[in-house]
Parts: structure tokens; C-alpha cells; sequence
């Protein structure tokens, strides 16, 4: 079954690893991504979008650039633009792997701006843009956020400050949850998925994410 997660520049290592990074029997997940996320909020105090940077590992970021610069300086915004815009052109359908969630109010995405990719000193690229909510949420009640893919085929992690509030009201507050260890029947379906190559089921990814709340007066 194809993964949410294919990346343009994947697609021609089809054939030589499953779904163009790893071997068939390669452990699970087969991308790792560091977050920062951050809640942009309006004069009313409601979150009108939200704000990513995801920063890729060594393994995928290699692969992204290669070809790009010969001399081994890093590629530019403009050599890495078409690949941020497929990229994030082909998360729509999956909701761009951000949930937030608020009670009582429907979450509708826009389309996303501000789409920009970056290789910095350390080889590693990052990619960046921007997700509206059609209609504003209130934050009056605990929202939630999450970034996660249902599948766990890649890995999401807020790094030490990876969630922000923009232009939140006074009085808001932030708290990042760690994931609920895994029961041992859980962890052992990880265990066999790391030895096949086969995906743990499609509820991991969001027992493995971790969870932004946040709540304002």
C-alpha cells in the first residue's frame, strides 16, 4: 500500500529500496523529522494558523540535495523550491499531518504559504510553510496539536521549544505531554514491524506523537 508520505525526490528510488529510502527489511519508521510548530493567533485571541518548520534527518536530507552543488556548499532556497512545493502540495490530503483539535469546532485547513526548503552548515534540510484554518478556532477551551503520521512510516518530534504561540492573549498557557509508554502487546507489534518493514498498524502514529495543550482565559 503507498505511504502519505512520498515525497517527490523519493519517487526515483522506487525500485531500488521500499519507497525510496530503505530496504524492504529496514526498521520502522523510515523518517525522522524534528518540529517546530507554532499557533498563530488574531486581535480576538482565536488561532488562525499554524506554522511549521520540519527538519529532516541526515539520511532523507542527503538524498534531497544530491546533485544540487557539486562544490559541497549547501543548496540554495531556489534550487530546493520545487521540492518544497510538491512536497507540501502532496500533504494536502492528509491534512499535512497536523491535527489540531478544539471542542465543539470543526478544523478546515486552507491552502498553505509561505513554502520555502533550506540546507543548513550541518547538510540538513528543513522545510517550512504555513497552514490556515478556514474558519478561526477559539482557544478558550483546551485545544490540542499533534504532528504525526497515522502510519509511522515517518517519525514527528517537537524538538525542546517546538510549539509557540504568536500573538496569543495574555494568559495562555502551553504545555507539551509526552506519548503514553507502549503496552507490551504495542511494543511487540513495533518490535515486528521493525524485522518486516511492515507498518505497526494505523494507529501509531498518533500513540508515538506527542501532544501540545493549550488553553486561554
Amino acid at each position: 500500500m503507498r505511504n502519505a508520505w512520498l515525497f517527490a525526490c523519493l519517487l526515483a528510488l522506487q525500485g531500488l529500496a521500499m519507497f525510496g529510502l530503505v530496504a524492504p527489511a529496514a526498521a520502522h519508521p523510515h523518517v525522522f523529522v524534528v518540529v517546530q510548530s507554532q499557533l498563530l493567533f488574531d486581535g480576538q485571541g482565536r488561532v488562525v494558523a499554524i506554522r511549521q518548520a520540519w527538519t529532516f534527518d541526515d539520511m532523507y536530507s542527503a538524498f534531497a540535495t544530491t546533485g544540487l552543488n557539486a562544490d559541497g556548499k549547501p543548496a540554495s532556497a531556489q534550487q530546493l523550491q520545487p521540492l518544497a512545493d510538491q512536497n507540501v502540495g502532496d500533504l494536502a490530503e492528509f491534512n499535512y499531518f497536523t491535527a489540531l483539535r478544539a471542542p465543539g469546532q470543526k478544523i478546515e485547513y486552507g491552502k498553505p504559504t509561505d513554502i520555502s526548503m533550506s540546507e543548513d552548515q550541518k547538510k540538513l534540510v528543513t522545510l517550512r510553510f504555513t497552514v490556515p484554518l478556514k474558519q478561526p478556532a477559539s482557544a478558550g477551551k483546551a485545544i490540542t496539536l499533534q504532528v504525526y503520521d497515522p502510519t509511522y512510516f515517518v517519525s514527528f518530534d517537537f524538538d525542546k521549544d517546538g510549539v509557540a504561540l504568536i500573538g496569543a492573549p495574555a494568559g495562555c498557557s502551553l504545555n507539551l505531554v509526552q506519548p503514553t509508554p507502549l503496552a507490551d502487546t504495542e511494543a511487540k507489534r513495533l518490535n515486528e514491524a521493525f524485522f518486516s518493514g511492515l507498518s505497526p498498524g494505523a494507529d501509531f502514529g498518533v500513540k508515538m506523537a506527542s501532544r501540545a495543550i493549550i488553553a486561554c482565559p
